[in-house]
């Protein structure tokens, strides 16, 4: 996710520095300089961080204190799906270390990333998004302005993942009932989705049910 990101930031005439906890294949950094140590990245006017969780932010980011050493007036904008307690610790370390922060969750999977078909979630003061825009444009579908406080796009990005597991639980569920008496799942698919329950989410993940394809969208790793 976060190479397709800096892939189509490249591809918009952008400057890209690079840094990724694990190595990483040369064509996956093609028209960026690599560098050797994330502080180098908070040298910069914009930094976008996609790290897997709290802890992980925390420890590159918050630990080695990277917000105190961060070039005057740079604005860091965090993609990840982090909670809202962390969030909300962000805004004060970011506020009190005098570094722009905006919180940016995105929706999608990496091939809409690549695509710059993301939808992004953007909570944070209006002079910050108001700079980082032309950025997020490049990214995106459509970016959503949630709010001034940066938890608020946090709380919005939790709340979709569970309805999205809520919604696959549901289908998971009328499947076990249905296939009990002989129902073919495809047909009960085709009845949800032409009357009560059209929509993305049961859509997509439908047609994985169906075709028993349950590789995950979102793998833990080292980005």
């Amino acid at each position: 996710m976060g190479a397709a990101i800096a892939r189509n930031l490249v591809k918009a005439g952008h400057e890209v520095r690079a840094w990724n906890r694990s190595p990483v294949a040369p064509e996956t950094v093609a028209g960026m300089t690599l560098i050797d140590h994330p502080a180098k990245g908070f040298d910069a006017e914009v930094v976008f961080t996609m790290l897997s969780d709290d802890a992980a932010i925390r420890e590159v980011i918050v630990s080695p204190a990277l917000l105190q050493r961060a070039r005057a007036g740079l604005i860091h904008v965090v993609t990840s799906t982090i909670s809202v307690a962390f969030a909300k610790e962000l805004e004060k370390l970011h506020e009190a270390a005098g570094v722009g922060y905006v919180s940016a969750p995105v929706l999608g999977r990496p091939n809409v990333a690549a695509a710059g078909e993301l939808h992004i979630l953007v909570g944070g003061k209006p002079d910050a998004v108001t700079i980082i825009e032309p950025l997020l444009a490049v990214l995106s579908k459509k970016v959503w302005k949630l709010g001034e406080i940066p938890a608020q796009a946090n709380a919005a990005k939790i709340a979709v993942n569970m309805m999205i597991a809520m919604a696959i639980e549901a289908m998971a569920e009328g499947v076990v009932l249905t296939e009990g008496v002989g129902l073919e799942r495809t047909r009960f698919f085709e009845l949800i989705l032409g009357t009560l329950f059209s929509g993305r989410a049961y859509e997509s993940y439908s047609a994985q049910i169906a075709e028993g394809s349950f590789e995950p969208g979102f793998k833990r790793g080292s980005a």
